[in-house]
C-alpha cells in the first residue's frame, strides 16, 4: 500500500477517502499534502504510479491496463471499507475514470462522486485524436506535445529534473495511449455525480461528454488560471472548500 499510496495525514475515522491522481510526469508532491487541508472527515490518497519518487527504480506501467490493475488491486480493500470519491487533474483525470470504471464493471464498487480536471471526456472526438499521436524523441518536439495536451510548460531551473520529468511525461501519455473506452447509447457507467474542472487561461476542452457518463447530475467549474490552474493558493482553497461540502453532502 505504501509503494503506490501517498498519505500524509492518516485519518482512521474519515467519513470518506479521496483519491489523487496527478498529471502527467508528476509525482505525489503537490495532491498529497492535500491530506492536511481537509477536514477530519476526509482522508487523502495520492497515487504513485512506478517510475518516479520512493518507485524511481521500477520500470514504468507498461499500458493503462497493467496500471489500472495495480491501484484496482491495491486500493480494493480500502475501497471496500467505507465510501470513496476520485479526484483526478489531466492525466490524472483518465486515468482515475479508468479506475473508476473497472471497479464498478468488475467488483459493483462505485466513486460517491467523481471530480474531473482540465481533460477531455473519454467518450469525445478529441481524446480519440491523442490516442494517434505520435510522440516524439526530442524533448523541443514533446514540448510542443505538452502544450497540445493543455498547459503552458516550462523548464525547470535544474537541467537533470527536467529530463527526468520529460521522461516520466513521455510514458504516462504512451499509458494514455494505449487506453480504450467505447460508450454505446445503453452504456451508462455510472450513477454517481461528476464535476469538471478547468482553468479559464487553459486551452478548450471537450467536455460534454461528461454528461453522457453518469445518470447523476453533472457540474462544471472554470477557476481563472492555465492548465495547472490548481497551484494557485487560491483555486486549491476552492476545491478543498468545495469538495468537502460534495463530499459531506453526499454521505448524507
Amino acid at each position: 500500500m505504501e509503494k503506490l499510496i501517498a498519505c500524509v495525514q492518516k485519518r482512521p475515522d474519515a467519513i470518506c477517502r479521496l483519491i489523487c491522481f496527478p498529471w502527467a510526469g508528476a509525482g505525489t508532491a503537490h495532491l498529497a499534502k492535500w491530506g492536511r487541508l481537509f477536514n477530519d472527515a476526509i482522508e487523502v490518497y495520492c497515487i504513485r504510479l512506478p517510475g518516479r519518487e520512493t518507485r524511481l527504480e521500477e520500470p514504468f506501467a507498461k499500458d493503462m491496463t497493467s496500471a489500472v490493475n495495480e491501484i484496482t488491486s491495491v486500493l480494493l480493500k480500502a475501497l471496500k471499507e467505507k465510501p470513496f470519491a476520485f479526484f483526478g487533474h489531466s492525466f490524472g483525470t483518465y486515468l482515475s475514470f479508468a479506475c473508476a470504471l473497472q471497479l464498478k464493471e468488475k467488483y459493483g464498487l462505485e466513486p460517491v462522486h467523481l471530480f474531473m480536471s482540465a481533460a477531455h471526456a473519454p467518450n469525445s472526438a478529441a481524446h480519440l485524436a491523442i490516442k494517434s499521436m505520435v510522440l516524439p524523441d526530442g524533448n523541443n518536439d514533446l514540448l510542443a506535445i505538452m502544450k497540445i495536451l493543455g498547459g503552458n510548460f516550462e523548464y525547470p531551473p535544474d537541467e537533470d529534473s527536467w529530463s527526468d520529468m520529460v521522461l516520466t511525461f513521455r510514458e504516462d501519455v504512451r499509458i494514455l495511449q494505449t487506453s480504450s473506452f467505447e460508450k454505446t447509447d445503453m452504456n451508462t457507467p455510472f450513477s454517481c455525480d461528476i464535476t469538471y474542472f478547468s482553468g479559464s487561461d487553459d486551452k478548450i476542452f471537450d467536455t460534454k461528454g461528461w454528461q453522457e457518463l453518469t445518470s447523476g447530475d453533472t457540474s462544471f467549474y472554470e477557476l481563472p488560471g492555465g492548465h495547472l490552474y490548481l497551484l494557485k493558493p487560491s483555486n486549491e482553497s476552492f476545491l478543498i472548500k468545495h469538495i468537502t461540502r460534495t463530499i459531506e453532502n453526499a454521505n448524507q
